[in-house]
């Protein structure tokens, strides 16, 4: 890729939709984490060897050893901050982080609020200094069952009259144990409380979950990797304009796409699905977004304009006001 393109590609402004906070935490900041909390802390080499894994259980279990180590507000604080930091210098202007407060209940943690304090003030720190915007979705663990998501939907909702950067809910963790329609009612009540809806869906399995999740009113559809299998559902996505958040990089590494150019984010593109890129876990898929605009134009033959499209598809799926949309779209469409 031509010098000219990469710096194209990170004065672009565009938004971040589908990243998960604890997927952010690079193996130095983890290894400060263990510092904190471990006997024994990890060593930068220990904290490496977790970010390597061949499928989608070892990353799940990567992803354990992150949040396990997650115990305090100033822990939420330095991750927050290092996130927005680093999305800032990829000429991100506006981030929708996902946080596992399901898994935060499942430590024992009963009380979320401190920590989520901690975030705020990471996320008001790094608004100033960087002049970028992140609001928060609430993410339950779909394995973890009803009840327990529940629970973070309510307390979304309950948070959400105190803080305006709450704006959603989604469910992640393993779709293989739980489809959607079993958070049908949930979802109902999150609409209700004026909460938007986002769900995993068609990472690990087929598109019957992401028909399951465009039926319990999902907004936008995260991965929506099959949707390719399916060509009724094809031009749903593509009437509809259902925002498919696609993580390239993240569906080879887990395992779900069984190598690069097997990936359908082209075909999905040409097929007038809103297709946008995202990075998911960029810390433990070795990526970043400014990696994706990059890897969609080397690999995929996205060209400047199409790249452009995609920059668009980001803030127009995303949650902000409409007035903000109007001018990040002025912004994007006048980028040479």
């Amino acid at each position: 890729m031509s010098p000219a393109y990469e710096s194209f590609i990170r004065r672009l402004p565009k938004a971040e939709l589908h990243l998960h906070l604890e997927g952010t935490v690079e193996p130095a900041t983890l290894v400060e984490l263990s510092r904190r909390h471990d006997a024994e802390p990890l060593t930068l080499e220990d904290a490496a060897a977790i970010y390597q894994y061949k499928d989608f259980t070892g990353f799940l279990m990567a992803f354990k050893a992150v949040t396990e180590r997650l115990r305090t507000a100033d822990d939420y604080e330095l991750i927050t901050y290092k996130m927005l930091e680093r999305l800032a210098a990829q000429g991100v202007v506006h981030a929708e982080v996902y946080v596992a407060v399901g898994v935060v209940y499942f430590w024992g943690r009963s009380e979320f609020e401190p920590l989520f304090a901690g975030m705020e003030r990471g996320r008001l720190r790094a608004e100033a200094d960087f002049g970028m915007t992140a609001y928060w979705i609430f993410d339950a663990v779909r394995q973890f069952g009803v009840e327990a998501a529940a629970r973070v939907f309510k307390k979304a909702a309950e948070m959400k009259q105190e803080y305006a950067s709450i704006v959603g809910i989604g469910i992640g963790g393993d779709e293989r144990q739980a489809g959607p329609e079993l958070f049908r009612e949930l979802y109902g009540e999150a609409k209700q409380a004026g909460l938007h809806l986002t769900a995993h869906a068609g990472e690990t399995t087929g598109p019957e979950s992401i028909w399951g999740a465009l039926n319990i009113g999902a907004e936008r559809i995260g991965h929506g990797l099959s949707a390719i299998q399916d060509a009724e559902l094809m031009e749903v996505l593509a009437e509809r304009q259902v925002p498919i958040e696609v993580c390239i990089s993240s569906n080879v590494a887990t395992g779900c796409c069984p190598q690069l150019s097997d990936h359908p984010v082209r075909l999905c593109f040409d097929a007038g699905l809103m297709v946008t890129l995202n990075s998911d876990d960029p810390a433990m898929f070795h990526c970043s977004l400014e990696g994706e605009y990059q890897l969609a134009e080397r690999e995929f033959d996205f060209h400047a304009e199409h790249l452009r499209e995609l920059a668009a598809n980001s803030i127009e799926a995303s949650f902000l006001p409409a007035e903000r949309k109007i001018e990040l779209l002025h912004r994007i469409h006048s980028t040479k």
